[in-house]
């Protein structure tokens, strides 16, 4: 049974990120903002499936929820207009997909011989606890968490200063 709901979450995540991309329905980019926050719940079902519990919450409550959010209001305060259709250049699509193919050959490469999976135990299953301690009790994750949270505020600063009509 877990074997079959994680082929149906892999396979909702891949559907939902290609439609956030795509997006075939609309042009209007909202829509592809509210593709995403079902691509983030997806992935946040394949974390309940890995017993992750505290990342799918996580994953629910700040992508899905606070970062979407700063999306939506990013999108909004821009005010992006429906796009036109374009036209595409065929060299560009040739050099893209060329580019996607190459990418894709080199990562399966590097899973492939880097034998992951063989024999892994997980140190913890979903434990908060065990969670918080490893993050910020060797404070080698202090530092990262920290810039994160600053390069956030900037970008929220910076939102707010494009989304001014008048800069005086």
């Amino acid at each position: 049974m877990q074997d079959i709901l994680f082929y149906i979450f892999a396979a909702l995540t891949l559907f939902f990120g290609f439609l956030v991309v795509v997006n075939p329905f609309s042009r209007n980019p909202v829509t592809s903002a509210m593709f995403l926050v079902l691509t983030i719940a997806s992935l946040a079902g394949l974390f309940v499936l890995l017993n992750a519990f505290f990342l799918a919450a996580v994953q629910i409550l700040v992508y899905a929820g606070a970062v979407m959010v700063l999306f939506l209001f990013v999108i909004m305060l821009m005010d992006i207009k429906e796009e036109e259709r374009r036209r595409f250049k065929k060299f560009g699509v040739a050099m893209g997909l060329t580019a996607v193919a190459g990418l894709f050959g080199i990562v399966a490469k590097t899973i492939a011989e880097s034998g992951v999976g063989a024999g892994l135990k997980p140190a913890f299953e979903g434990d908060t606890k065990t969670l918080g301690t490893a993050l910020f009790s060797s404070g080698q994750f202090l530092l990262p968490f920290e810039i994160v949270s600053i390069l956030l505020l900037v970008a929220m600063v910076g939102v707010i200063l494009l989304s001014k009509k008048d800069l005086k």
